[in-house]
């Protein structure tokens, strides 16, 4: 039985706390949303902390944790590693989760339950002729349009993302490139900062846009949880507030 978990992932702590086992959590890292005995960063894990613990299972995601999940792995650590790309697989990692951490019903039921929650948003969003373009950005120095499952969660809001393709990485973009597609929203949700960022950043940058800014908490966008899918729904609310 798995009964003592570290995450060093928020995605991982906020998905283990959706399938109801945040109990079985011992340890995060100082970016996870979870009132838990720290084991540092999330590039920066302190590995003693971590044994005196003594984890069944340890969480990883991102291709950025590779090398601590490698490392974790040298050290005889079971270890859960995710890195999706696309909307589909962010669910996917629920399940798989859920497995590794031996709940498997729960994982079911939680991926079933955001299955219903987006087929509920779709069936309120605009239809294609209607959609508008939405520039999504997660980082401001330089500018970068979201990447990822991001592209998937707009199409899921109701909205036309021309920025990126679905699945590749967060791209640097220019402000030429971004007023030629004309947007008809600007979200910005930069990571690492909640939802304290100005919606007057992209003025201050000498960026005009006729667009409708909108300042969202980054983990609703860029972290590969549930989350994810409140932060559609908020899209979807946003985007077209007379169908919400």
């Amino acid at each position: 039985m798995v009964s003592r978990i570290v995450s060093l992932a928020p995605s991982a702590t906020a998905t283990l706390s959706a399938l109801g086992i945040a109990d079985r959590v011992v340890g995060v890292t100082a970016h996870c949303d979870l009132d838990r005995p720290t084991v540092g960063g999330w590039l920066n894990p302190d590995y003693e902390t971590i044994a005196e613990l003594s984890p069944d299972l340890v969480c990883t995601s991102d291709g950025l944790q590779r090398e601590i999940r490698d490392e974790l792995r040298e050290r005889d650590y079971r270890v859960h590693h995710h890195e999706p790309s696309r909307l589909d697989e962010v669910l996917a990692g629920f399940k798989s989760l859920a497995a590794a951490a031996g709940v498997d019903d729960a994982g079911e039921e939680l991926v079933a339950d955001c299955r219903q929650r987006l087929d509920a948003v779709a069936e309120r969003i605009a239809s294609d002729d209607d959609r508008p373009v939405v520039y999504c950005e997660e980082w401001s120095d330089p500018p970068m349009a979201a990447g990822n499952w991001v592209p998937d969660a707009v199409e899921a809001a109701g909205g036309r993302y021309p920025f990126v393709d679905p699945g590749d990485r967060s791209q640097e973009v220019d402000h030429g490139a971004v007023v030629d597609t004309d947007p008809d929203h600007a979200v910005l949700h930069i990571c690492g900062t909640g939802d304290d960022v100005s919606a007057d950043r992209f003025a201050d940058r000498g960026w005009s846009l006729d667009a409708e800014v909108h300042v969202v908490d980054d983990s609703l966008l860029n972290q590969p949880s549930p989350k994810l899918i409140d932060g559609i729904e908020l899209l979807a609310a946003r985007l077209s507030p007379e169908r919400s």
